[in-house]
């Protein structure tokens, strides 16, 4: 198969997809109608994929506008959203008009760090406080050594956490405004070959999953990975009864029932209604790392009734995402990003807000529906 016709198969014209599609459908023995049909020029993704055949489109519609307070992301704005999930789209949409008809939702980027983990192998316990100890010691030509891998990236913290033979020394990085997972790596192998130098420690992996990358961590919920970020809004009284068809009562009482005693006996990280339907689908539009979703899906979510008033709040633990560099590039991804601002240097904390600020809408909105028994008829109205 890889021979067929001089196949490349990291080539990135045109030509070379069709050849490789063409294999492909002579392997499998089927007929590709759609997947060639590609609206970009093939070399866009030269850096974002192997094996290259074609392209999967998702259906992308938009929320809003919403009223964000936010101290990088200030106005209204359109929020481009993929999904094949019918009722989503319709579910934020609703969320973001209450929230901009209470007066907007205010919303703040608490820590902003990229993390990598290596796990070394020592010789034995005072080994490992020798290591421990050489690097607090040498800061400096640690930082030395990140600095030589980036221009963007800087070294913010080390954490380290001796198991016996194991070392995890946990390394948090400011990335700018990319995702930074690739210079988070780059950077900590960097760190590594200059502790295994001088301290005769082994990296038996550059991630000892304390990172925690792409899986749900309790010390992501705790200290936060990518960036944390926090949404509040207060929905008055009557909009609350003529807009969500509820009482601030009683959402409140189906969050706690439901996300705080529930995910609690489900061993649920965070508690929340479905932060990842919204990061998701706002990731898929606009060429964030999809597996990233996962640090959304840790959100908690909290409400209050406030004499009748509505108070909502969502912290999302680790908001990974990234306004250059990945996926952005991609042409239909950056138009994403332009339609809120948010494409390019300087937009990365912007981005953060309005997925936290998503996220709410989408909370507020689901939540009041299951507190007033409407969610079986949304989905029977708008996905089926």
């Amino acid at each position: 198969m890889g021979e067929r016709k001089g196949l490349k198969n990291r080539g990135y014209s045109e030509e070379d997809a069709e050849d490789r599609r063409a294999a492909v459908e002579e392997f499998a023995g089927v007929r590709f109608e759609h997947i060639g049909r590609c609206g970009m020029d093939y070399g866009c993704a030269s850096k974002n994929i192997e094996n290259m055949i074609g392209v999967t489109q998702v259906p992308l519609g938009f929320a809003g506008p919403v009223k964000i307070l936010g101290e990088h992301a200030d106005g209204d704005f359109l929020v481009p959203l993929a999904t094949t999930e019918g009722a989503l789209v319709a579910s934020v949409s609703r969320g973001m008009s209450v929230i901009t008809r209470s007066g907007g939702a205010t919303v703040r980027v608490f820590g902003d760090a990229m993390t990598r983990a290596p796990v070394f192998r020592v010789r034995d316990l005072a080994h490992c406080v020798e290591v421990m100890e050489w690097i607090d010691r040498n800061h400096p030509a640690i930082e030395e050594a990140v600095s030589s891998t980036t221009s963007h990236g800087r070294l913010v913290r080390i954490e380290k956490f001796p198991d016996g033979r194991n070392l995890f020394v946990r390394l948090s990085f400011s990335t700018g405004d990319a995702m930074g997972m690739n210079m988070a790596t780059i950077a900590s192998e960097a760190v590594c070959r200059l502790i295994e130098s001088n301290t005769g420690a082994v990296m038996v992996s550059v991630s000892g999953n304390m990172c925690s990358d792409k899986k749900p961590a309790a010390i992501n919920v705790i200290e936060g990975r990518g960036k944390t970020v926090v949404a509040e809004v207060k929905v008055p009284r009557d909009l609350v009864s003529s807009a969500l068809h509820a009482t601030a009562e009683s959402i409140a009482e189906t969050n706690t029932r439901k996300n705080l005693v529930g995910g609690s006996m489900s061993g649920m990280l965070g508690a929340n209604a479905h932060a990842a339907n919204m990061a998701a689908a706002l990731y898929i539009a606009t060429g964030q790392d999809p597996a990233q979703v996962v640090g959304c899906s840790m959100t908690l979510t909290t409400c209050e009734s406030l004499d009748g008033d509505l108070y909502m709040c969502v912290r999302v633990p680790a908001v990974e995402v990234g306004t250059v560099g990945g996926g952005t590039r991609l042409p239909f991804q950056k138009e994403a990003l332009e339609m809120m601002g948010c494409y390019g240097e300087g937009k990365a904390r912007k981005l953060a807000e309005i997925v936290a600020v998503t996220i709410l809408a989408g909370e507020l909105s689901t939540l009041a529906a299951q507190a007033a028994g409407q969610l079986g008829n949304a989905h029977e109205r708008l996905a089926r």
